[in-house]
């Protein structure tokens, strides 16, 4: 019984994890696609793709660590919460805590730099009229 117990635990635990990474790709995926007329614009007037691919990306980096940052916090509390119920690992395994975070912010960086990249491939006027 504690067995399936735990494998759902599991199973609903990878299920988080897969939500979470479809939602920060979401959301940075929707950030980058609103600035789409500011690249154009930049474009237009003589940025190069490697400033604007830095500039997104500036943007996207404090986004993640602000996200990070409160989600480790509320991770740490909710770990304190529940530590009664964690069988082999305590309620702040740093390993825990690291690869989720690199994980997440991988995911991230690769969600910012897709649409990023897209998006300053595309002709100027089109960028301009986008929307």
């Amino acid at each position: 019984f504690f067995e399936l117990g735990a494998s759902l635990a599991a199973a609903l635990g990878l299920l988080g994890l897969i939500l979470a990474v479809v939602g920060v790709y979401g959301v940075m995926s929707y950030a980058v696609s609103q600035r789409t007329q500011e690249i154009g614009v930049r474009i237009a007037l003589g940025a190069q793709r490697r400033d604007i691919l830095q500039m997104i990306g500036n943007r996207g980096a404090l986004i993640v660590a602000s996200g990070l940052t409160i989600g480790l916090l509320l991770a740490f509390a909710a770990g304190r919460l529940v530590s009664d119920f964690l069988v082999g690992i305590g309620p702040s395994d740093p390993l825990t805590y690291i690869g989720v975070s690199l994980l997440l912010a991988a995911v991230a960086c690769v969600a910012t730099y897709i649409p990023t990249r897209r998006a300053t491939k595309i002709d100027p006027m089109v960028a301009l009229r986008y929307e």
